[in-house]
């Protein structure tokens, strides 16, 4: 039986995508990456990716706005988005976050945008994808305060048994257990494939293998042995091998469990 997986996490919408988009879905497919997930980074990308979700059968869209794309929205940018993500191509609001790297939107800012789209995301009753990078302990404590909150409880995303993801996870086992102790999720991508990270390498073992999905971030990220060219849905396999490895688990296994997440997590009847 072959093998299916989803790529939880890509940017088909990247002009680096733009002489080959079609070529790259199709290859997808045909190494068994069925399901692929475009994420919006802000309103134009999220509709893009909307369209593409209706072009292509086997590509669904998150949309939101990234940290760092928030000074080039306009005022009332929520109402839009709100308005896109009703969808039903829409499978979760994301990327969203906080970004401490680049310091290209003032922190506060960030914050708000953050919890606005977060409260949207529990109104609408679609899962998050979550951004974090230099911000740990800031994205921690919003995604605490908002997991808590009687009105997230209350939401249609209540009835939802995973509520969000890490997506390409760099953070600790501390930060990984406390995530996993809420209806979060975990994603990995091209990194867990580089030798030299040792670190990651053991904190995916101590992980269990039914709160992990896969991803490539593509075009970033891109794993061994393509490190320098572009990454694609495709290379999402070589993810998923790694990860095998490190677990001392049959690959088909790991796919199985992983897909199965997915399917689960986007709402996808089944894997």
């Amino acid at each position: 039986m072959a093998l299916e997986l989803v790529d939880s996490h890509c940017h088909l919408t990247w002009n680096s995508f733009d002489p080959d988009r079609p070529e790259v879905i199709a290859r997808a497919v045909a190494a068994g990456v069925t399901r692929l997930v475009t994420i919006g980074t802000d309103l134009a990308s999220s509709r893009q990716c909307v369209a593409l979700a209706h072009a292509y059968p086997g590509v669904y869209a998150a949309a939101g706005v990234h940290p760092n794309d928030l000074g080039e929205q306009k005022p009332g940018f929520l109402a839009e988005l709100a308005e896109l993500a009703a969808d039903p191509r829409v499978v979760a609001i994301g990327e969203i976050g906080l970004d401490y790297y680049w310091e290209r939107v003032p922190h506060p800012i960030q914050q708000a945008a953050f919890e606005a789209q977060l409260a949207l995301a529990a109104r609408l009753g679609k899962p998050v994808i979550i951004h974090d990078r230099e911000a740990h302990a800031d994205v921690m404590s919003t995604l605490r305060a908002w997991i808590h909150a009687d009105a997230t409880r209350q939401s249609p995303l209540a009835a939802r048994r995973f509520w969000g993801v890490l997506h390409s996870f760099s953070g600790d086992l501390a930060q990984a257990q406390e995530a996993l102790t809420w209806p979060f999720l975990l994603s990995f991508a091209g990194p867990v494939t580089f030798k030299n990270a040792r670190a990651l390498h053991t904190l995916v073992t101590q992980l269990p293998l039914d709160r992990l999905l896969f991803e490539t971030d593509a075009p970033f990220l891109t794993p061994h042995p393509w490190r320098g060219q572009r990454n694609e849905p495709a290379r999402v396999t070589l993810v998923a091998e790694a990860v095998s490895r490190l677990l001392g688990r049959p690959l088909a296994d790991v796919a199985a469990q992983t897909t199965a997440t997915a399917c689960e997590f986007f709402a996808w009847s089944s894997p």
